[in-house]
This record gives C-alpha cells, sequence and structure tokens, in this order.
C-alpha cells in the first residue's frame, strides 16, 4: 500500500512539472538574450530586461492593460449579477415555460462562437458601438454557464430560506443580493474566474470590432504585435508580451484556486 502510494505522488510531481515547466521556460527565457534561448534549458547564463524595454517601446502596452482591465472587470460584474438574477428565476420562481427557458440556456452553450459572430458585429454598426469598449463588454454580459451555476446552487439552498426573507420583507433582488449570495461565495468566485478569463483571453472578438489601437485589449495588441511585425521576428519580445499576458490570469487563480475547486467540487447538475 505505501509502495502504491510512492508511485502515485511520483507520477503526480511527473504530471506538474510536465505542466508548469513550459511556464516557467516562457518566463525565463522572456528575460534571456535573443541568441541564448535556442540553447536555454533551465537558466540562462545572463540575464536581461532588454525584451521587456523593446516590447514597452514598441507598443503601448499599459493602455492596453487597462482597456483589459476595464473589459474583463465590467464583463465579470455584469455576468454575476445578472447570471445570479436568471439563476434565482429559473430555481425558485414558478413561471410557465421556465423549463423550456432552461434548455433553451443549455443549447446555446452548443453553439459555436463563429456562428453568431457576424449577427452580433451588425448588431455592433447598427448601434454604433464599433471602436468602443461598449462593443466588448455589452455582448459578454450574457453568459449560459454563469446562469447554469447560479441555477444549480440555488436550487440546493433550502425554500425555508428564501420564504424566511420574504415574511421579513425582502424583495427578490434583496434575497438575492443580501441573503442568498453571502451562502454561495465559492459560486460567484469561480463563475468571475472563468469570466474574467474568457474576457481576458479573448482575441477574435477584438481583432473585429476595434481598430484603434488606443482601445484595443491586451491580447489583441499583444497577438498583433507578434504577427503583425512589431516585434522585428524577436523571440524573446514575443514571450516578454506572453509574460505579461498571462500574469492577472496565473495571480487570480493562485489566490482564489481553493474556492474554485470547492465550488466545482460542490456544484452538480440537478433537476
Amino acid at each position: 500500500m505505501k509502495t502504491k502510494k510512492i508511485i502515485t505522488h511520483i507520477l503526480l510531481a511527473i504530471a506538474a512539472v510536465s505542466f508548469l515547466y513550459p511556464f516557467f521556460w516562457m518566463i525565463i527565457a522572456s528575460f534571456t538574450p535573443e541568441k541564448e534561448i535556442g540553447s536555454l534549458v533551465f537558466l540562462p547564463q545572463n540575464f536581461t530586461v532588454g525584451n521587456y524595454t523593446h516590447m514597452f517601446t514598441k507598443i503601448p502596452i499599459f493602455k492596453s492593460l487597462l482597456n483589459s482591465t476595464i473589459v474583463a472587470g465590467c464583463s465579470t460584474i455584469g455576468v454575476v449579477i445578472f447570471g445570479s438574477m436568471v439563476g434565482f428565476a429559473l430555481a425558485k420562481m414558478n413561471f410557465k415555460g421556465r423549463d423550456l427557458i432552461f434548455f433553451i440556456i443549455i443549447f446555446t452553450m452548443t453553439l459555436p462562437f463563429q456562428i453568431t459572430l457576424i449577427p452580433n458585429y451588425i448588431l455592433m454598426i447598427k448601434f454604433r458601438w464599433v471602436d468602443t469598449l461598449a462593443a466588448l463588454i455589452i455582448p459578454a454580459l450574457n453568459s449560459a454557464f454563469a446562469i447554469i451555476m447560479f441555477r444549480q446552487i440555488f436550487k440546493s439552498i433550502p425554500n425555508d430560506l428564501i420564504d424566511a426573507a420574504k415574511v421579513d420583507g425582502c424583495s427578490n433582488l434583496r434575497i438575492i443580493f443580501r441573503v442568498l449570495w453571502p451562502n454561495i461565495i465559492p459560486t460567484i468566485i469561480t463563475v468571475s474566474l472563468i469570466t474574467f478569463m474568457n474576457s481576458w483571453n479573448d482575441v477574435l472578438w477584438p481583432l473585429i470590432v476595434i481598430r484603434d489601437t488606443n482601445l484595443m485589449t491586451m491580447p489583441q495588441l499583444v497577438t498583433l504585435f507578434a504577427v503583425g511585425g512589431r516585434s522585428e521576428a524577436q523571440l524573446g519580445v514575443k514571450l516578454a508580451s506572453a509574460v505579461l499576458l498571462a500574469m492577472p490570469i496565473m495571480i487570480a487563480y493562485l489566490f482564489f484556486q481553493k474556492y474554485f475547486i470547492k465550488s466545482m467540487a460542490s456544484t452538480g447538475l440537478k433537476d
């Protein structure tokens, strides 16, 4: 039994190293002179910040960082608020067509983004939101994943808690935000983390609706920087931009991973 446990830990350690080493190499290579990257195995002989300096002089990386923070932050807040409201309605309110609406929401998760891309772009043109941050924020406020997550966690909460809040004179909105939210913190953090990550990493939609460099998000700007010629085919500079792009997500997950794991373990699909 002890031997089996040792073997299991060894295999898990090997798997962890295989997953972590590419990220480690990317970070170390971003501080490595260009001519040494090809022979880099573990640590470089000379450390340099020249790759980052070159990147900062070529693109407005801090402006794009601010844009990405605004877009991802507003999208996350909106998804949590609206997702919890819809999830509460589908879980605790009785109305005609409730189950049909829920299954339609599930069905939308099977549709590739490319199918709705053109209709969404036409709407952005009609609303005159092209080249504005509204084109990135407002379409992202509707999340089927968030609605399903909130519905499932709300269904696990006893109706007695909600009935007691109604007796005290609470409205449905007050029940959601003042009574239920404190009891579903792991789910809120999980939805926030995944929504923030998806919004932060989105490239295709910003490439379509944003053309002004001052309004570009960080992934969009980094993508254009890496493939558009500004990086001058220097791998170290591309890696430096990739490190800055990945760092916020890595930091966020590092702090909130326990809530994420707890929520995914406790939230299941139930009728």
